[in-house]
């Protein structure tokens, strides 16, 4: 067997694990009493400080940082409604231009479709005179043609009444010739 290490305090006598509890105790417990004096060293500091705070300084320095934030809302209300007239105004500035441009598109396309319908009716007036050009000349071309014709007609009869009428004569007359 082995010897357990033993510790007496005040007269108790500890073994093995637990002279480990009794010292884990003793610690916590000196911690804590150090911990105190610390919290209680730094409450004085605090007490000290606090006693040379000047109230009344801070309390006019709130007063001051009051104003200036009302002063700060008040500007910014300022800004705001600011903003708004001109964001309205921007809007009907809009909404006349877009009335503007609405008239403006309805001008254009009336001009657009009074140019389409003159450029229809020139168009159909071209070709109304080119088919009327075109049937008069086919007119005119028939009318030579047949006067023409009428006139080699007549030609020819009067040739055939000249050839008849010589022939005639050379049958009448044989000895003429």
């Amino acid at each position: 067997m082995t010897q357990q290490t033993e510790m007496e305090i005040a007269g108790v006598k500890f073994k093995g694990g637990k002279i480990f509890l009794v010292l884990t105790a003793l610690t916590t417990v000196g911690g804590g009493l150090w911990a105190g004096f610390e919290f209680y060293k730094d409450y004085m500091d605090m007490k000290a400080i606090i006693q040379t705070i000047d109230t009344d300084a801070i309390e006019a320095r709130n007063k001051q940082l009051d104003i200036k934030l009302e002063q700060a809302i008040d500007y910014t209300r300022d800004i705001k409604t600011g903003l708004r007239d001109d964001i309205l105004g921007i809007e009907k500035q809009v909404d006349r231009m877009e009335d503007k441009l609405r008239k403006s598109e309805e001008i254009q396309r009336g001009i657009i479709q009074n140019a389409e319908e003159r450029f229809e009716n020139k168009r159909d007036a071209l070709q109304n005179d080119y088919n009327q050009s075109a049937n008069r000349l086919k007119e005119q071309s028939t009318q030579r043609s047949d006067d023409i014709t009428a006139q080699v007609k007549r030609d020819m009869k009067e040739l055939e009444l000249r050839l008849n009428k010589r022939l005639q004569r050379a049958l009448d007359n044989p000895l003429a010739n």
